[in-house]
């Protein structure tokens, strides 16, 4: 027999997940600022550009901003920044003029190695799987 949770456990659990994930997020947000010069935001397009693979396809923009949880605009905003810093590059495709893609950079990928083992002990530091 399932058991029904009624609104006041799942509004709750909604309550602590939400509370954990802003933990998380400004604990790697502080670590990865700090040692690495990258927001979360920074490292986790990074992240998304390098597990595609350095001599891969790029990725469309769109794609791309789909994969990570920002607004168009701060999205947007922040590829440029990852632009100037030369850990991206970014064009318009050939075959549609209309869509833009973005590739990491060598010096991106770089960053993204020395930040990954940051990213990682904070995540098993704040159990991020685990219990609360």
């Amino acid at each position: 027999m399932t058991r029904s949770i009624d609104d006041d456990e799942l509004a709750s659990a909604w309550h602590d997940l939400m509370g954990r994930y802003h933990r998380i997020t400004c604990a790697l947000d502080r670590c990865l600022t700090t040692e690495h010069d990258l927001t979360v935001s920074e490292f986790e397009v990074l992240q998304e550009l390098y597990a595609a693979g350095p001599h891969s396809e790029p990725l469309r923009m769109s794609e791309l901003g789909e994969r990570v949880h920002l607004s168009q605009s701060a999205f947007s905003r922040l590829i440029t920044r990852l632009e100037q810093a030369g850990l991206v590059e970014r064009a318009t495709c050939a075959d549609d003029r209309r869509s833009n893609w973005t590739r990491i950079t060598e010096a991106g990928a770089q960053r993204y190695l020395e930040a990954r083992p940051t990213q990682r002990a904070v995540l098993r530091d704040m159990g991020a799987l685990g219990a609360h």
